[in-house]
């Protein structure tokens, strides 16, 4: 019998929230990120089926980095990147798997070391906050991360984690303002989907 008020405080809980993630902006972000990463993407993705149709063989390409360099030595500068401001494409990582003899494995270890090295961004971080002269020196360059952390939280992490935007700057920048840990965990683990989401189409293309 009482479920009608609990109902009702819940759905004023949400029409706040909602007004609130309206008036500060965060929709117009998601939209304005969803459209400037959308084209990226598909202009990536578009080259390359052209290249290795007309071009060049990506299948030779990935097959010889596959025989001459460890699986372990690019697994290992895929975690750098990623635990260092992303600095590489994850596409092309993604693209590596799938030249390899356990596709879903080295892609499901791509998407491991990807969530790891956030966490260790997220670390960076954290220690940054505490050194008085970098902290102020990075708050400025990740002025715009840290003020969209600080405002919208957990659903930047989630963008962050889903589109094409350096997701060890948003780690870094969640670190750097001491965001709760726990949620950071969770939210990012989103960063799986989209990985196992970029292998459906780049596997199918190569």
């Amino acid at each position: 019998m009482n479920s009608g008020p609990k109902q009702s405080v819940k759905k004023s809980k949400l029409r706040l929230l909602h007004q609130y993630y309206s008036y500060t902006g965060f929709y117009s972000f998601v939209k304005s990120s969803l459209g400037k990463a959308l084209l990226p993407i598909l202009i990536f993705i578009i080259l390359l089926w052209l290249i290795h149709e007309f071009f060049f063989d990506f299948n030779d390409l990935f097959t010889s980095i596959t025989t001459t360099f460890n699986p372990l030595t690019i697994l290992g500068v895929f975690f750098a990147s990623e635990s260092l401001l992303g600095l590489i494409p994850p596409e092309i990582f993604i693209a590596w798997a799938d030249k390899t003899e356990m596709p879903v494995f080295f892609l499901s270890m791509l998407a491991v070391l990807s969530y790891v090295g956030g966490i260790i961004s997220f670390f960076i971080g954290k220690t940054i906050s505490n050194m008085p002269s970098i902290y102020n020196y990075l708050e400025v360059k990740m002025e715009k991360h840290v003020k969209m952390i600080r405002k919208w939280g957990g659903f930047l992490i989630v963008v962050g984690a889903l589109l094409p935007i350096p997701f060890s700057m948003t780690s870094i920048a969640a670190g750097l303002i001491h965001y709760k840990f726990k949620n950071y965990l969770l939210f990012g683990l989103l960063r799986f989907v989209r990985f196992y989401l970029y292998a459906l189409v780049i596997f199918n293309i190569l």
